[in-house]
């Protein structure tokens, strides 16, 4: 019994030891505590939210209520396959919300079971859409400039080589060479790269500053890099001296009529928005963003997008994966077709031609998430 009671005192003090280690590496590393790392790690897309500080952004104090009608969705939708029917198709996509809207009337809307239409849902990259609009504003205000290098807003983190020369569009276009890359492996290896140390990091300021060594210079090769939206977010914090979720809620979520709050994490309490990610609403108000944009930009009599800005992000400036077009954080998959796109598959695919918007917002796993069959089963729908 001594021997057991000995043996268990021990356990408990390496026990004791190796947490107090991790606790005191992770504060280090700017990373939450061990178990509140371990639980982000492992959660699926739809539980990130309330793992992480945030802060609120106020819906519109008189929200617009949808109207609503009835369609059926096709019976089946091509796959690669062959095809699939449509409850498969919303199984296998591991889909939480599914929202279509014709002219401004949601005429289809599914939710998984568990999930309500008031349920906050993350938006992963949707986010870098949300951050575009913003600086779309503040361009259109003469606030600031395409042509503004980052370092005129923070001269604390030039570096004498072409980071200095970083403009606010090549981070629109992912055209800045800045070299924090999106690519890493799955499970736990994964959490020591860049893309996953900015997702973690409990101070985006810490990060920035270690994070400044260039891929290549500015405007030679177009690469997908949430970096880039991420300095962005941090020149919208600068320039109008507002909690980038306090303008937002300003400019765009209250103006569309948002029913319900929404939230944006942050790197800590009263800190910094990730604003490559981490924004997080109900369906039905991310649709409202997406009406806005098949409807000139306007939301009733308020313009949330300006017509030049809504050119911009609707006009192709690169190409990037899936050989799809790119601008000013918005995808084209298809001529004519404006979409905010998120990992594990979250969507807001608007298309002008058919005043259709479709709202997804999914599970999916990093590795397992079908981008191009998912678009073309929403270009389907949109244009039947």
């Amino acid at each position: 019994m001594r021997r057991l009671f000995r043996a268990l005192r021990n356990l408990l003090i390496v026990v004791v030891a190796l947490g107090f280690l991790l606790t005191a590496f992770t504060r280090y590393i700017h990373y939450p505590n061990p178990i509140a790392s371990v639980r982000l790690a492992l959660a699926p897309a739809s539980k990130t939210p309330t793992l992480m500080p945030a802060h609120t952004i106020a819906p519109a104090a008189s929200p617009i209520a949808w109207p609503t009608a009835a369609e059926t969705m096709p019976a089946t939708v091509p796959w690669s396959t062959g095809t699939l029917a449509w409850q498969e198709f919303l199984d296998k996509t591991n889909t939480n919300a599914f929202i279509v809207v014709r002219n401004g009337v949601i005429t289809y809307e599914y939710y998984k079971k568990g999930i309500l239409p008031s349920t906050q849902l993350p938006s992963y990259s949707v986010a870098k859409t949300m951050t575009s609009i913003l600086i779309g504003h503040l361009i259109e205000t003469g606030k600031i400039k395409e042509s503004d290098t980052f370092v005129q807003y923070f001269p604390q983190y030039k570096t004498g080589t072409s980071f200095d020369n970083v403009t606010i569009q090549s981070l629109l276009d992912m055209e800045s060479g800045v070299g924090v890359s999106d690519n890493y492996p799955t499970g736990p290896s994964g959490w020591g790269v860049g893309i996953a140390q900015m997702y973690a990091t409990t101070d985006l300021n810490f990060f920035v500053k270690h994070n400044r060594k260039m891929f290549e210079a500015p405007d030679t090769k177009p690469e997908y890099r949430s970096v880039n939206t991420q300095l962005l977010g941090m020149i919208v914090h600068k320039v109008t001296g507002m909690r980038v979720s306090d303008y937002f809620s300003e400019n765009v979520w209250k103006p569309v009529g948002a029913q319900y709050p929404a939230t944006w994490n942050v790197d800590h309490v009263g800190g910094q928005e990730k604003t490559f990610c981490c924004f997080n609403a109900a369906a039905r108000d991310y649709a409202k963003v997406g009406l806005a944009m098949i409807n000139g930009g306007y939301t009733g009599s308020h313009q949330i997008i300006s017509t030049a800005w809504l050119n911009r992000i609707s006009t192709p400036a690169v190409t990037l994966d899936h050989s799809w077009g790119y601008s000013a954080q918005v995808w084209h998959p298809f001529p004519g077709i404006n979409l905010a796109l998120g990992l594990h598959g979250q969507y807001i695919f608007t298309d002008p031609s058919t005043r259709t918007v479709i709202v997804k917002l999914s599970d999916n796993p990093t590795d397992g998430d079908p981008e191009v069959e998912t678009a073309s089963v929403l270009l389907k729908i949109s244009r039947g």
